[in-house]
């Protein structure tokens, strides 16, 4: 009966958003209201539940990515991500441009939130593909491909570090194994990929880009932007701190060795949080004040950032409520029940059910934090590595993005494509990166 109840809300949550047209966030609340109420809860613990989801899941997400999206916009707003773009594009050539394009996606897509990366680097991939007179589908799935991988394995991302802080995994180690299933699922889901897709739409492979469709674009003079080792440094700061931290913490670990002052400071530069205020800082120089951009243009830009993601913090604190209820409700209790005598690993469950419900819901966030519901009373009876349970659940989320997603339409209408293609193209690449990187984690599952 509590699967049922969960499958009801889900429906219901689908009806809300796409019958009714309601925000995504209040849609959230009021079905977790519902499931709590069909699920049995005590009337007075109900809102106490929706309130501890929402503020736990967004007390340990909000620091790291408000800060976050400052950083980004620092580095867009600077001119730093297009000269990462122009240069790679221009050390690689013109017969390697699609590597060049997967770097640049690659770097900026660490830094940069999957809309915001992609609305950046769509009028380059644009300029690229008229003035090669090479398909803008040929630059556009390899660049895709990389910042949706980031977006789904790697922290300071919402969806891997929200949840490793509901999971209790060391986000470091998230962030290190994270790398090494990234780079070969973007080698797959680019550039090899994209020799598949020409066959399946030959048509859509045609179009070269017009980057006047796009509307007024904020371009600059290559000469006025920060340089590309201080753009690629400040970008890549808080993953080099972070992998650092973990990396000597290993060590520690492997070696046995006694803590003292030196590993606490090194976890405590090392913590997500620390790293992302450090690096917010290193860009308020490089990408402003070294620059003589006065300090009150810097601080616009990042207000501008904040308030671009306060919806998306609430839609992600919605989905933290929507998953508390299913953990007091008992509906992860009762399938943690179902599944004590499977064989089934925690890795694989963890994929299948945040697979299930991307299909369903649309949105990866949200569908990995439910899983986080469903999941969480199944680790404790398991040695399983919980930093390959983020990833499997990052992978799972990311699987057959349809017309229930925003990021299908962005694709769609960006590239100017049918519906056909669309499906041919984006739903497929989003499928290949999810059943890859399960791959993946579960060959690193028979090391680590």
């Amino acid at each position: 009966m509590p699967l049922v109840i969960v499958a009801i809300g889900i429906v219901t949550l689908l009806v809300l958003i796409m019958g009714f047209k309601l925000n995504t966030f209040v849609s959230l609340i009021i079905v977790s209201f519902v499931v709590a109420l069909a699920l049995g809860m005590p009337l007075d613990s109900i809102v106490g539940s929706i309130e501890a989801g929402l503020g736990g899941t967004l007390g340990h997400l909000a620091l790291i990515f408000g800060l976050g999206a400052m950083l980004g916009s620092l580095i867009a707003d600077s001119g730093g991500a297009q000269r990462i773009a122009m240069t790679l594009i221009d050390k690689f050539g013109e017969k390697n441009i699609q590597w060049a394009v997967v770097v640049a996606s690659f770097i900026i897509g660490v830094a940069l939130f999957f809309e915001v990366g992609l609305v950046l680097l769509i009028p380059i991939v644009f300029s690229i593909s008229k003035q090669l007179r090479v398909s803008i589908l040929y630059l556009g799935i390899p660049m895709a491909a990389a910042l949706s991988v980031t977006h789904g394995f790697l922290p300071p991302h919402p969806g891997p570090t929200v949840i490793a802080g509901e999971y209790g995994a060391n986000i470091g180690e998230v962030l290190l194994y994270g790398f090494i299933i990234a780079i070969p699922t973007v080698i797959i889901a680019g550039p090899l990929f994209t020799k598949l897709a020409q066959k399946l739409v030959p048509d859509s492979f045609t179009r070269t880009g017009d980057i006047a469709s796009l509307g007024e674009q904020k371009t600059f003079k290559i000469e006025d932007t920060p340089g590309f080792g201080i753009s690629v440094f400040t970008a890549m700061f808080p993953v080099i701190l972070m992998a650092i931290a973990t990396i000597i913490t290993m060590i520690q670990k492997t070696n046995a060795i006694d803590d003292n002052v030196f590993f606490e400071v090194v976890r405590f530069v090392g913590n997500a949080s620390t790293a992302m205020l450090l690096s917010l800082l290193l860009a308020v120089y490089t990408m402003g004040l070294a620059r003589n951009i006065p300090m009150k243009t810097v601080m616009n830009t990042c207000s501008k950032a904040i308030a671009s993601i306060g919806m998306m913090l609430l839609i992600i604190g919605g989905g933290g409520a929507f998953k508390q209820v299913l953990i007091d409700g008992g509906v992860g209790d009762y399938v943690a029940e179902l599944f004590s005598d499977t064989t089934l690993s925690p890795i694989i469950l963890a994929w299948t059910i945040a697979a299930i419900l991307r299909i369903a819901l649309g949105s990866a966030t949200v569908a990995a934090l439910t899983t986080a519901g469903l999941v969480i009373p199944l680790l404790g009876a398991t040695d399983v590595n919980l930093a390959l349970v983020v990833l499997a659940t990052g992978a799972g989320s990311l699987i057959a993005s349809h017309v229930n997603d925003a990021g299908f339409w962005m694709f769609k209408e960006f590239f100017g494509l049918t519906m056909k293609e669309t499906f041919a193209t984006w739903t497929l690449l989003e499928t290949i990166i999810s059943v890859a990187g399960l791959g993946f984690i579960l060959l690193l599952s028979l090391v680590v």
